[in-house]
């Protein structure tokens, strides 16, 4: 994904909790650096949730990525991805 730059991702997986990431990231061009949390049981289907990353922006900004992610299923897999290769190996 060439108009986005990861900044850092993470991600844990507990018994209750299943597997739980973050994802920093930016995208060329918008003001603003967003954060996207994930979560799964089984790391098949994924709910997320978008935010701003340090501080407040547009809100058409943040919805208009959050359309990106719903219309983009590359998109969403790349973030993702970022996340899952953080995973302690022994959970994968």
């Amino acid at each position: 994904m060439e108009n986005v730059n990861i900044l850092d991702a993470s991600m844990t997986y507990t018994k209750e909790e299943g597997y739980v990431g973050r994802i920093q990231f930016e995208i060329t061009g918008q003001p603003n650096q967003y954060e996207m949390t994930i979560h799964s049981r089984k790391r098949t289907e994924w709910g997320y949730g978008l935010f701003f990353l340090h501080e407040s922006g547009d809100e058409d900004q943040l919805l208009a990525v959050e359309d990106m992610l719903e219309e983009d299923d590359e998109l969403f897999d790349y973030l993702v991805n970022a996340a899952e290769e953080k995973l302690d190996p022994k959970f994968k």
